[in-house]
């Protein structure tokens, strides 16, 4: 019997060094879903040409101005091609995230990481090979340099690394981040979403001698390590990025058959009607990504597309269903009371728009993680059950009973039945309808909302919506700023109401607290634009971070989405699971495109025959 027990406690012991083993193996790719398609011997993606040629120019517009090089800070405009999260066109991260598997990264600057069996820590290892455009090696100084000045200076990388507490040199190749916390599975694989810095260079001075600063704006264009650079720029106006001939990670196997353009120019617009005219007529954007429904229904008939030199297609993208809505300032006295937010709600018609406006190419959203099967349904049960339980006491009753809904606009008889719905929750919450306003009882103030916008297609969403509310004696409006301002006032939440998208990964984890966190609504920069202050969200969300295996992730993440639901702290707009693009047919791709993403612009090309035939006809392209 005693050596049966020493057999077992063997064994036991053997399980537990190999888990642990596996733990501690350098791992090339990362991933919180099982494991990447491709295996431990990743070559390249499996729907790109290999042998795509490299060459000519591609064009887009950009709407809006910019004034600096410096994404990583909350004031200025960055320039397009930059990027506040990752590293855009100029910089490479540790690891690059996959374009056709969700919740997947690859080797870039760190050719391999590993991490203990109790997620404590990650070490990340340099490939000896990455450069910068200087030619100097990016050292492990760059990189925990990089992750200091990140997480002192941008509040978004200061929430999704807020538990990483260090960054320590091993050796020469590695680097090890340590946590604060057990049992995080997600964060020794975001870490290799951190971009790296040159540290040499932002320590260094320009031209006339001054010291650089990474805490403030630039127009001085930075030195980079990623497949392009700035070639030239008029500030404000436009910015043309070069591809760099001798890039050091062009052989990776995330970049085999990609990143083909030699040179990338946006122009800006600060109207985006003009924009797309300038689409239509060539020179300026060779590929548009349209968003407004009515344009894509009615107005692709221009003399181009009917002579076949511009494709339009809708794309399937799974990634492409995001959660959009207009949020809800609670940091606004007046939409402190939940029932409040519920009657805002309630007084939003989706369907009236989706017909009129949008031609019913959307559905409706009811979920903060839209399109998959971490979105929440019908009533909490089983594990899910299990952790709303606690905070019974702390949630709307209604959660544990109803499955959440949102009314329906499908006849006259329902507008007014939702309407009415709507009044008499702003009168539990202490207002009501005198001489055609919804006045406050107490103060006698008309209940005022201010939504704030900036460009013409929050006029199509906002205005049908804007006067619902005054059939209900609200004063509703709509304030168009321009970007820069937008930018700004939406960074320090001076709005009533923003119309905002989210995108959510299929693994949700740190960046949650950026969304949702109390520590974030006090955050400038940050993304909890409805400054939710709860502690059950809090919980919840570190629920979701703390997840032990993918059904405990899902039951999490149902969870944290019904109490957000619940408190109405977004109206929830609609969303379309692909993406409709235009583009001019000078261009050679290849024939897959991966359907997590949609078009993977990076693996296209310039077909030189076709570029030519469209400026023979075209004086705009010439």
């Amino acid at each position: 019997m005693q050596s049966r027990f020493k057999a077992l406690a063997t064994m036991v012991m053997l399980v537990s060094l190999a888990q642990v083993a596996s733990a501690q193996d350098w791992q090339t790719s990362s991933s919180l879903m099982g494991d990447s398609k491709y295996g431990a011997n990743f070559q390249r993606y499996d729907y790109v040409n290999p042998d795509a040629p490299k060459g000519g120019q591609l064009n887009q517009t950009v709407p809006g101005t910019f004034d600096s090089f410096n994404p990583y800070i909350v004031r200025g405009s960055p320039a397009a091609g930059l990027a506040p999260f990752g590293g855009g066109l100029l910089y490479d991260t540790l690891m690059e995230q996959s374009v056709d598997e969700p919740s997947v990264s690859h080797a870039l600057i760190a050719d391999a990481y590993k991490y203990p069996d109790d997620y404590s820590s990650a070490t990340y290892r340099l490939n000896p090979a990455a450069r910068w455009h200087d030619g100097q090696p990016i050292t492990v100084d760059d990189v925990i340099w990089s992750f200091k000045v990140l997480k002192e200076n941008s509040p978004m990388y200061a929430r999704y690394y807020e538990n990483v507490t260090d960054a320590v040199a091993l050796n020469d190749r590695e680097v090890e981040f340590r946590f604060d916390q057990k049992g995080n599975r997600e964060l020794p694989k975001i870490m290799g979403d951190l971009v790296v810095l040159p540290k040499h260079w932002w320590e260094g001075t320009d031209a006339k001698g001054n010291k650089r600063d990474i805490t403030q704006p630039t127009l001085e264009p930075p030195l980079g390590s990623a497949a392009y650079k700035i070639s030239s720029f008029k500030t404000g106006s436009e910015i043309i990025w070069e591809r760099v001939p001798d890039y050091w990670g062009a052989k990776l196997a995330v970049k085999v058959g990609r990143e083909n353009f030699d040179r990338r120019r946006y122009t800006y617009f600060l109207d985006t009607n003009a924009a797309w005219q300038a689409f239509t007529k060539g020179g300026l954007e060779d590929f548009h990504e349209e968003n407004i429904s009515r344009r894509w229904a009615t107005a692709y008939n221009f003399p181009a597309l009917q002579a076949g030199d511009v494709i339009k297609k809708a794309f399937p993208s799974a990634s492409r269903a995001k959660f959009q809505g207009f949020v809800i300032n609670t940091r606004r006295p007046q939409f402190k009371d939940p029932r409040v937010r519920k009657a805002l709600t309630i007084a939003f018609d989706f369907e009236t728009l989706n017909r009129t406006s949008f031609f019913n190419s959307y559905v409706r959203t009811k979920s903060f993680f839209v399109g998959g099967d971490l979105a929440s349904s019908g009533i909490p049960e089983g594990k899910e059950l299990a952790i709303l339980e606690p905070f019974r006491d702390k949630l709307p009753p209604e959660l544990f009973t109803t499955a959440y809904d949102l009314p329906v606009y499908d006849s006259p008889k329902a507008e007014r039945a939702n309407l009415q719905a709507a009044v008499k929750l702003f009168g539990q919450a202490g207002w009501t309808i005198k001489g055609g306003k919804m006045i406050n009882e107490q103060t006698g103030e008309q209940f005022k909302v201010e939504i704030l916008g900036n460009d013409s297609t929050d006029e199509i969403i906002s205005l049908p919506y804007i006067n619902s509310l005054k059939k209900i004696g609200i004063n509703a409006s709509l304030r168009i700023v321009d970007p820069s301002q937008y930018i700004n006032r939406e960074n320090n939440f001076d709005f009533d109401m923003v119309s905002t998208v989210l995108a959510q990964s299929e693994s949700p984890g740190n960046e949650q607290r950026d969304f949702w966190s109390s520590k974030a609504a006090d955050t400038p920069g940050s993304r909890n634009l409805s400054g939710i202050k709860d502690p059950v969200v809090d919980a919840l969300v570190d629920r979701v971070i703390f997840a032990k295996d993918r059904d405990d992730l899902l039951a999490s993440t149902h969870a944290l989405d019904r109490v957000l639901l619940w408190n109405y702290y977004v109206i929830p707009q609609y969303n379309k699971a692909e993406r409709w693009v235009a583009y001019w047919n000078k261009f050679g791709m290849p024939e897959k495109q991966p359907e997590y993403i949609g078009p993977d612009l990076d693996s296209w090309w310039i077909d030189p025959q076709k570029e030519k035939a469209l400026a023979a006809k075209y004086k705009s392209i010439n």
